[in-house]
């Protein structure tokens, strides 16, 4: 299973001292593919979110991260060693597709925030057609993942979030025939919806277990 030299040491050294500030649990774990190719689309809420997804799993998360970041020498040498890459928001990055592509024949897990860029309002956004296509063009299964902040819209430091995953969607499922524009943006919407679905849940049993330590008090 590939992983670049750093991840391994930096996730152990980082889980223990980062945990405390960015506190998760996570639900449905075993959904996640213990091998091969797939797809993880989530909900984008800050800048902690890779770290959060990245905690709950021992295989590596190879991330789509924007290009701006890696302007920044240094950061960008770290976020490379780390086993992410560069993608051009708003453009047809060839090279960004390439590079995702090649990870997942290669049996990797591949991270994508499906609305392209932070909520500002804890809201879903658009999503973006990019992780459909890169499913539907490399046959990879999409995992619906999404991040929920415990008594808030917006996580922020030292709130639980929790992580949830929902089942495996597989290319076939998508209803992607003739890779037209309007296919792709339907199939985009469905795993929207596969993640909306996961925060509706979560939202409600984050209610009861409020309600019902309400009333054990």
């Amino acid at each position: 299973m590939k992983r670049t030299p750093l991840y391994a040491f930096a996730k152990a050294a980082a889980q223990w001292i980062v945990t405390p500030f960015v506190p998760y649990r996570v639900k449905n774990q075993e959904r996640f593919p213990k091998e091969g190719k797939v797809i993880v689309c989530c909900n984008h809420l800050a800048n902690s979110d890779p770290l959060r997804l990245a905690f709950t799993q021992h295989r590596q998360i190879f991330f789509m991260s924007k290009a701006e970041l890696f302007d920044i020498k240094p950061l960008g040498w770290l976020l490379r060693a780390l086993g992410a890459f560069p993608v051009h928001r708003g453009k047809g990055d060839v090279h960004a597709i390439d590079s995702a592509s090649e990870l997942l024949q290669e049996g990797c897990a591949l991270g994508i925030f499906i609305e392209g860029t932070r909520s500002k309002d804890g809201e879903f956004g658009q999503p973006k057609a990019g992780a459909v296509m890169l499913a539907c063009n490399n046959h990879a299964p999409i995992l619906p993942a999404c991040i929920t902040p415990v008594g808030s819209k917006k996580t922020r430091l030292f709130h639980k979030a929790v992580v949830s995953f929902g089942e495996l969607i597989q290319p076939e499922e998508l209803g992607v025939e003739n890779g037209t524009g309007l296919e792709f943006r339907n199939a985009s919407r469905l795993v929207m919806g596969k993640i909306r679905e996961l925060r509706e849940r979560d939202l409600q049993e984050l209610g009861q277990e409020e309600s019902l330590s309400e009333h054990i008090t």
